[in-house]
């Protein structure tokens, strides 16, 4: 028994971690879900079924919230420890080096907890409250107390609030490692028992289903619940238990949940119609039932659970590898770090620049293809044309001729050609820039050492952006002052032209006269 002790112990641990890690089932989680692969039992039942009160006879001690309506609104884990010392308190999991000694306190931290979640509305919440309760007077179990089942929103919940409730439930109950408390009232039909009606949809068979039936003591004068309680009007795999809760005069009254246990005891003892079940019936016997058929499930889970752990072991250290090495807290650690990965994403960007990644030739192509290109598109045959070299020349002469050669006239068609390469010289800057755009980014993207840090990406990026923009702004205006500087230098080379247009000119004025 120590070793089943010490599993369901075990498998209480595992809980609280999952639900620290945001793990708390549903399927919605990045890897495999190692909360729903536990053994659990699940609490079912529709509001005013005595649920609570089942939950505080197992446990001896009166710590539910109470009141109209939903009551329960976000998931409650139990966690039960018996305990040898006599001693008896209760630990949150989101208060873990809290203890609470009074019962009372702990029903007023479950209110607030729960309203730190939901708000002071009515609405609810998938995200579990982990409550540790350790007593000489338990044993060992885990319950899940769900939302109480209904079949209208009131006032202050919103209309879905039915749909909602009965989905979070059917999330639990239908996972395969989910016992099922289903807790109906004896004083009503088992045909509309809103647990019994949920448990056969998920679990048609029954073979997870453990029946309860509350408020035996309520039933009419006459009759009894003898057909339930023997598996005659509904029949499950396990055994039914009748629970018979204290009233509400007991509750008015505070009467003593041991004193409660003692009549329930006594309810059954001496009850004509369910003398011969006694054995069988009661909170105490509900307890111990549930206890064994955990351990029993969690032993026969062992060996996929311990796989499951492997495997989510094997998933968070891939990305605590794929995470890097964790950071340092000081500002000093903290810039060296910064200053690497910069570095990082410096030698991927040169890489591309100077060879060894693609990028860099198409820098080449700039200067290689697209400027060629657009030189050879540029006007010159309508520039240098006949027509427009006498104009050129005519316009550079004013009111005085020339006499020997047009000196003028000359320098401003070599001029006026020279500025044709200002467009083409700044679309090569813009194209350049263009490429080393995407070279940056593409050096981020393969910084692998970057990827852990997507704000220091944005921040390179932009720096980089900024960089690259300025310098275009000054590149194209480098290119437009080496533009002016041929404009303004005579070459050697450029004797032979001025021959060609003197010959020109000669012929102009040979037709003039």
């Amino acid at each position: 028994m120590a070793t089943m002790e010490s599993l369901i112990g075990l498998v209480n641990r595992i809980q609280r971690a999952c639900t620290a890690l945001g793990d708390y089932g549903g399927g919605d989680q990045a890897f495999s879900s190692l909360w729903d692969a536990l053994p659990s039992v699940a609490v079912v039942g529709g509001q005013s079924s005595g649920k609570s009160s089942v939950l505080e006879s197992i446990v001896g001690r009166d710590f539910l919230p109470r009141g109209s309506g939903i009551v329960t609104r976000r998931p409650l884990v139990l966690q039960l420890q018996k305990t040898e010392d006599g001693k008896e308190y209760a630990e949150f999991g989101h208060l873990p080096r809290r203890r609470f000694s009074d019962f009372a306190s702990v029903r007023k931290e479950i209110e607030d907890e729960t309203d730190r979640i939901t708000g002071k509305t009515k609405q609810i919440s998938p995200v579990p409250i982990h409550l540790s309760i350790y007593s000489p007077n338990v044993v060992n179990l885990t319950l899940i107390d769900l939302p109480g089942l209904t079949k209208v929103a009131v006032e202050g919940q919103a209309q879905s609030i039915v749909e909602d409730i009965e989905n979070m439930v059917r999330s639990y109950v239908e996972k395969p490692n989910c016992i099922i408390l289903a807790i109906s009232p004896a004083n009503q039909d088992i045909a509309t028992s809103d647990a019994i009606k949920i448990a056969r949809e998920v679990d048609p068979s029954g073979d997870r289903t453990f029946g309860v039936l509350t408020k035996l003591d309520l039933m009419d004068k006459g009759t009894n619940a003898v057909d339930v309680l023997e598996g005659r009007s509904y029949r499950l795999q396990h055994p039914w238990v009748g629970i018979v809760n204290r009233s509400q005069a007991d509750i008015n009254k505070n009467v003593d949940m041991m004193a409660a246990r003692r009549k329930e005891r006594e309810y059954f003892a001496t009850s004509p119609d369910y003398g011969h079940l006694a054995s069988k019936m009661g909170s105490e016997y509900l307890a111990k039932l549930l206890s064994r058929h955990l351990e029993s499930v969690i032993r026969a889970r062992i060996p996929s659970i311990t796989s499951l752990i492997n495997k989510s072991i094997d998933e968070l250290e891939a990305e605590m590898d794929h995470l890097g090495r964790p950071i340092a807290l000081d500002a000093g650690a903290q810039l060296y770090t910064i200053l690497e990965l910069c570095r990082a994403f410096d030698k991927i960007f040169k890489e591309h620049l100077d060879g060894g990644r693609p990028g860099g030739d198409r820098i080449y192509g700039v200067f290689d293809n697209q400027l060629p290109a657009a030189l050879k598109k540029l006007p010159f045959d309508r520039h240098l044309s006949v027509q427009n070299v006498r104009k050129i020349v005519s316009e550079a002469d004013g009111y005085q001729p020339h006499l020997i050669a047009p000196e003028q006239g000359y320098r401003r068609l070599i001029e006026g050609s020279l500025n044709y390469f200002r467009g083409p010289a700044e679309a090569s800057v813009d194209a350049v820039h263009l490429v080393l755009k995407e070279l940056v980014r593409k050096s981020i993207g393969e910084c692998q050492e970057l990827k852990r840090f997507p704000t220091l990406q944005s921040t390179i990026a932009g720096a980089a952006n900024e960089s690259l923009e300025r310098f275009r702004e000054e590149s194209k205006k480098t290119v437009v002052r080496l533009v002016d500087m041929e404009s303004s230098v005579e070459y050697t080379s450029h004797s032979q032209e001025l021959e060609s247009l003197r010959s020109t000119e000669a012929g102009f004025s040979y037709q003039h006269k």
